[in-house]
């Protein structure tokens, strides 16, 4: 009798848990938008970007999401289209690792349509960490270089690695069986910070910088000479480098797979076929 007393507890939790929860699987690409990137939003120098996570439905149009994603951005004068810009000469790569807590709202109950398109919203919490590849081809991590002369004046301060950004995402959901949903998205992340490419302000003092973080700074701040034809002169304290203006974002753009969690035989908790008989745990369903 005790037995039978906890499983009628336990069986609606159980279940309504399992159908509620969903993991998540995305697949496609990064990219990212600052001063090393002709365009606001492009597939040009994109990187494949896999992530994780986990989706809760407090409601049939409304989840809670907790998402990681692993991704890497890139950008190099070389494939400007601005003559000015080519000859600058700079590069940079960065992977990127978010951990992100979204809200989820969908427009239509997915356990009784086919299509719907969602949108969500929340917040990350992302590292990055810039570096190039040098005229001889050794990988230089560019932060500890200041190359614009962070942190060694008071109005130069360092960025740091370790940033929050706000996500924001829109997409088109495809139910493919009644456990699992295909969905086509793409969301932005805006930054507070100018610094993802490691360019963002002025060329600072040469001999400030040499003296400060060694020869290698300045290489790596200036990088017009090893052009052919480049101007080999190092510019001016002061000259511009960058845009400060506007700060770098960086994005993601694919396929995200929602597996449920249970939930077998009649759909989900919010579904029409959810009420009346038993779920795959052999309790009964909430009605």
């Amino acid at each position: 009798m005790r037995k039978l007393l906890l499983l009628s507890l336990f069986c609606p939790v159980i279940a309504l848990s399992q159908q509620r929860f969903h993991v998540t699987l995305f697949g496609g690409l990064s990219n990212y938008s600052g001063d090393l990137q002709d365009h606001r939003f492009t597939l040009q120098q994109s990187n494949f970007a896999l992530g994780a996570g986990i989706k809760y439905d407090i409601t049939p149009n409304v989840a809670v999401r907790l998402a990681y994603n692993h991704g890497t951005i890139e950008g190099d004068d070389k494939k400007s289209k601005e003559p000015l810009l080519q000859a600058r000469n700079l590069s940079f790569i960065s992977r990127i690792d978010e951990g992100s807590l979204l809200l989820e709202y969908t427009l239509l109950n997915m356990e009784e349509h086919t299509i719907s398109p969602f949108i969500y919203g929340g917040i990350s919490v992302f590292h990055f960490n810039p570096y190039a590849y040098d005229s001889i081809g050794n990988k230089v991590y560019l932060k500890p270089l200041s190359t614009e002369g962070e942190g060694l004046t008071p109005d130069r301060k360092p960025y740091k690695l370790t940033q929050f950004a706000i996500p924001v995402g829109v997409g088109l959901k495809f139910r493919i069986n009644e456990n699992t949903v295909l969905a086509y998205e793409v969301s932005v992340r805006k930054t507070f910070t100018d610094y993802l490419d490691d360019v963002s302000t002025t060329y600072f003092d040469q001999a400030t910088l040499a003296q400060a973080r060694g020869q290698k700074a300045v290489e790596m701040a200036y990088r017009g000479n090893e052009l052919k034809n480049g101007n080999p002169n190092y510019p001016d304290q002061g000259s511009i480098r960058g845009g400060s203006k506007y700060k770098d974002w960086y994005y993601f753009t694919g396929f995200t797979l929602y597996i449920g969690i249970g939930g077998g035989n009649g759909g989900g908790p919010f579904s029409r076929g959810a009420r009346g008989g038993r779920n795959q745990l052999g309790c009964p369903r909430v009605l």
